[in-house]
């Protein structure tokens, strides 16, 4: 069987997993330059892909014109234009598994999820680490004749930045932290009275930028925007296009268990993770961060952790799990790391 010369790559969602597929496809692509590369994913996620070689992107519109199966036909006939040789499937969802069906002929590996192992981790089976979410994409591009070293991770350089970016660096003498408060599940956030306390430490010695969306996330961050110095959110002001470019000149990013995360690590920056019911064992930590750089809950206070692979269901009391790391304890390592 040749090797295919031309592989379109399927993920649609959600923006961390998006964002890590980003180091494989950089790695891929590095170490096979002869490589085409197709990833089928939302318009929104376009940016992330920019600055890599032989990579294009096709954009699927899931609540349009590709909508429910006969959308998702189209789609097939629109990509099966493009004369790909191979699928990888980096999603394994309904969606994916309908155009599977559509490309009928062609070969299609899919993303082993490791649903079995994850169970066991989270039922309280098994405490140990398993693959990560990127070893498991890499796994993928094997199956189709492509190896992948990730050992070695090149990065894009920062970009460089407009007026108007530069505008949210407070004072230009001082590194640059990011901090994105929020999380997809209240359960994966640190208490935000308990982040206030971190962003009034680190704003003595350093830039803070705060990133979010939606409403209510940009008024809470506007708030202490308002309240602090050097502290600025970019929360509902920039796009992602900008917020991409703002990240890749931070020196450090603070994050939940969450897409920000992701998003620094893919851009190469230092990111320190708060975990709260989730935990890193279950292959979500972002790329190529030391293992310390993952701060976790105590285990002894909530020894059910990890209590869902997404932080959408634990028990009762667990809500806050995050607020076990003590504030103290965060600001010492952001401070050790710079």
């Amino acid at each position: 069987m040749p090797k295919p010369k031309h592989i379109l790559v399927l993920r649609f969602s959600a923006m961390g997993d998006v964002a890590m597929t980003v180091p494989v496809l950089r790695a891929l692509t590095t170490l096979h330059p002869e490589l085409k590369i197709t990833v089928v994913t939302r318009a929104f996620f376009k940016p992330f892909f920019q600055d890599l070689e032989n990579v294009t992107v096709y954009e699927a519109d899931l609540k349009g014109k590709h909508k429910g199966v006969l959308g998702l036909y189209k789609l097939s006939k629109e990509l099966i234009s493009l004369n790909f040789d191979a699928v990888a499937d980096l999603h394994n969802v309904l969606r994916s598994k309908i155009l599977k069906f559509f490309f009928f002929g062609k070969k299609v590996v899919q993303l082993n999820k490791g649903r079995a192992e994850k169970k066991a981790l989270v039922s309280g089976k098994k405490f140990t680490q398993l693959k990560t979410t990127h070893q498991r994409y890499a796994e993928v591009f094997k199956v189709l004749g492509y190896s992948v070293d990730l050992s070695q991770p090149r990065f894009p350089e920062p970009k460089s930045l407009s007026e108007n970016l530069k505008s949210f660096i407070s004072k230009t003498d001082l590194k640059t932290i990011g901090i994105a408060p929020f999380a997809a599940h209240q359960s994966k956030m640190y208490p935000l009275s308990q982040m206030e306390v971190i962003i009034t430490e680190l704003s003595k010695n350093y830039n803070i930028i705060l990133f979010g969306g939606g409403q209510k996330e940009v008024e809470i961050l506007n708030q202490f925007e308002t309240k602090y110095s050097n502290v600025t959110s970019v929360a509902g002001k920039l796009n992602l296009e900008e917020e991409l470019a703002l990240i890749s000149n931070l020196d450090l990013m603070l994050a939940m268990d969450s897409g920000n995360a992701h998003l620094a690590a893919m851009l190469g920056k230092k990111v320190i993770t708060i975990w709260g019911v989730t935990h890193p064992f279950a292959g979500f930590a972002p790329f190529n961060q030391p293992k310390d750089f993952s701060l976790t809950a105590d285990r002894e206070q909530f020894p059910l952790i990890p209590t869902s692979i997404y932080g959408n269901k634990f028990p009762e009391g667990y809500e806050n799990a995050a607020g076990s790391v003590s504030e103290a304890a965060i600001v010492s390592k952001i401070k050790a790391v710079l």
